[in-house]
């Protein structure tokens, strides 16, 4: 097995967020914002048949986080979890992706709303979102499940 993996971006992700403060932690709280991917010209070809889904998976990198850690306190609670049960970017490969939904394809640049990560991160990937495939039901949420009983938006929705 190979000790290292190269990836490189597709393109450059542009967001009105440039501090993570005042970014929702995750983008279904946040349907109004908008933000584009920007592929490289080489990879343009690649959004062939994409403008007929409603929603796109982004792959990206987490470029701005330095720290690696297999625990942290997410967004909602103070109570450490292990990394695998939370979204930090603060992850072994910096590692992150979005559930956005698409506006419009012009060219190479994607336009989506429900934005949630930070202007200029690197695009990795980009796969369609396929309710046929990735919708599941009966899903059990861990810790999570909580800060949902009321059924509403948590407070805690926004980075500080």
């Amino acid at each position: 097995m190979a000790k290292e993996i190269k990836i490189k971006p597709i393109g450059i992700i542009h967001t009105p967020y440039k501090e993570p403060k005042g970014m929702p932690i995750q983008g279904a709280f946040e349907k109004g914002v908008t933000g584009t991917a920007r592929l490289f010209p080489k990879y343009r070809a690649g959004l062939k048949d994409l403008k007929g889904f409603s929603h796109a998976i982004l792959i990206y990198h987490f470029n701005r986080s330095k720290e690696e850690k297999l625990s942290g306190k997410p967004f909602l609670e103070n109570k450490e979890h292990g990394i695998f049960a939370i979204r930090s970017p603060h992850r072994p490969n910096h590692i992150g992706f979005s559930i956005v939904k698409l506006k419009y394809i012009r060219g190479s640049v994607i336009v989506f709303s429900e934005v949630d990560m930070l202007d200029g991160t690197p695009l990795i990937d980009i796969k369609p979102y396929v309710k046929y495939y990735d919708s599941r039901g009966r899903v059990k949420c861990s810790w999570i499940d909580k800060h949902f009983k009321k059924g509403g938006i948590p407070e805690k929705v926004k980075l500080k």
